[in-house]
C-alpha cells in the first residue's frame, strides 16, 4: 500500500534533545511543547555517557497524533536515549498517528536509539519513521523490535498497517508498509514467515571491525535461539554496517538475545562494558 497524504495532527508534541561534551562530560538539554518529555538524564557508566530517559505520558498514539523528536549529539558526546516502556499504536477512527524520529550525529561522537518495543494494535494506521543522520567519524548502534498485534496477550493483527522506516541515510534503508491484509508477507517464508515480532539492530562505524569473523560467529551464537535470525557485515566505502535481524513469536523472545548483543557489540568496537540503561529492569 502506498503512502496517503497526512492531515494536519490532532495532538502534536516535539522533543529536541542536544548532547554536548564539556571537560569530559556529557550533559543533555531538552526543549519540549506538548505531552512530550526528557523524564530523566542517568550516568550509571560515568558522566562521559548520558543515558536519556523519554516519555510520552498519554502512553499511546491515536489517529491524527504525531511525536517528533529532534536529536543533536555535538562532537565527543556520548548519548543513549531510550524509554521506560513501550510505544503504542492504537487503533485508528481518525487517519494516520505518527512518530518521526531524526538524529544528527557529529564526528567524533557516538548515539545509541534504544527504545523499548513498538506494539502496533490490530485497527492502527501508523508511521513509525527514524532516520540518524551520521557524520564521517560518528558511531552508532541503534535498535528496533515491532510486535504487531499483541502475541503475548493473543490478540492477533487482522486490520491496520504500519509503516517502519529505519534509516541511515546513505548507508542503509529499512522501509516498509506492514499491512494486516498482506498475508504474502506476514505469512510467506520471504516475509515474517507467520511470526508477529520483527527485531533490528544495527551499528555503525568506520573501518572493519577488528576479529571480524570472531565477532559474526559470536553475533550469531547470541541469536541462536532464534532460528528465523541472521547477522551480516555491509560494506559502505571507508564505512561498516553491522546489521542483525530476528523473527520471533513474542516479544521477549526477541529482546533478549539482542540485549545480550548490544552488550557484545558495545563491547568488541566501543572496548566498553556491558550495561543496560536502568529503566529496562522496571
Amino acid at each position: 500500500m502506498g503512502d496517503r497524504a497526512a492531515a494536519p495532527p490532532r495532538w502534536p508534541a516535539r522533543l529536541s534533545l542536544s548532547a554536548t561534551q564539556v571537560s569530559g562530560r556529557t550533559a543533555v538539554h531538552a526543549r519540549h511543547s506538548g505531552p512530550l518529555r526528557l523524564l530523566k538524564t542517568l550516568y550509571p557508566e560515568g558522566e562521559a555517557i548520558a543515558h536519556a530517559v523519554l516519555v510520552h505520558p498519554p502512553g499511546g498514539l491515536v489517529g491524527g497524533d504525531r511525536l517528533d523528536i529532534d536529536i543533536d549529539v555535538q562532537p565527543g558526546a556520548h548519548l543513549l536515549v531510550t524509554t521506560p516502556a513501550a510505544t503504542r499504536f492504537y487503533r485508528s477512527v481518525a487517519g494516520e498517528a505518527v512518530q518521526a524520529v531524526s538524529a544528527q550525529v557529529a564526528a567524533g561522537s557516538r548515539l545509541e536509539w534504544l527504545p523499548q518495543e513498538t506494539l502496533a494494535y490490530s485497527g492502527c494506521d501508523g508511521r513509525n519513521e527514524v532516520r540518524l543522520h551520521l557524520a564521517p567519524g560518528a558511531q552508532l548502534l541503534a535498535g528496533e523490535i515491532l510486535a504487531l498485534g499483541l502475541p503475548a496477550a493473543e490478540q492477533a493483527f487482522v486490520a491496520g498497517r504500519l509503516l517502519q522506516h529505519l534509516e541511515v541515510p546513505g548507508l542503509w534503508l529499512d522501509r516498509g508498509w506492514l499491512a494486516a491484509q498482506d498475508t504474502a508477507l506476514l505469512n510467506g517464508p520471504a516475509g515474517l514467515a507467520g511470526h508477529r515480532v520483527l527485531g533490528t539492530l544495527v551499528a555503525v562505524q568506520d573501518g572493519q571491525p577488528t576479529g571480524l569473523e570472531a565477532l559474526l560467529d559470536d553475533s550469531r551464537q547470541c541469536l541462536a535461539s532464534l532460528p528465523a535470525s541472521g547477522v551480516s557485515l555491509l560494506a559502505r566505502g571507508a564505512r561498516s554496517v553491522l546489521l542483525a535481524r530476528v523473527l520471533a513469536p513474542d516479544v521477549e523472545q526477541a529482546t533478549l538475545p539482542l540485549r545480550a548483543l548490544r552488550a557484545l557489540w558495545r563491547q568488541r568496537l566501543w572496548g566498553l562494558a556491558p550495561c543496560e540503561p536502568r529503566v529496562w529492569a522496571t
